[in-house]
């Protein structure tokens, strides 16, 4: 269940917002009829925010996919003199050089 509110009558009201929360409720708090806050529990936050990092993780997951299944370029992408050079600064880095 969601309640909404203006942020003048939930100054007024926070002990029941908190308890509205508690039991599972949401509450949207509005500024002149514009949605600026909701009050969630935070394990229903938490559990939001990972849904959001899975769904990201997923997308990469099917971008790497499709790169992997899809044919190479006829072309390099880089010189092979930049492909030395860049091989070269890796083997310098792992000299600690």
């Amino acid at each position: 269940m969601s309640t909404t509110m203006s942020v003048s009558e939930a100054r007024a009201a926070l002990s029941e917002i908190l308890e509205r929360v508690i039991g599972g409720e949401e509450v949207t708090l509005t500024r002149h009829g514009v949605a600026v806050a909701v009050i969630v529990r935070p394990d229903v936050l938490k559990v939001r925010r990972a849904e959001g990092v899975f769904e990201a993780a997923a997308s990469v997951h099917d971008v790497l996919e499709q790169g992997r299944r899809g044919p190479l370029g006829s072309q390099p992408t880089i010189s092979r003199k930049r492909a030395e050079v860049l091989v070269a600064d890796v083997r310098t880095s792992r000299l600690g050089s």
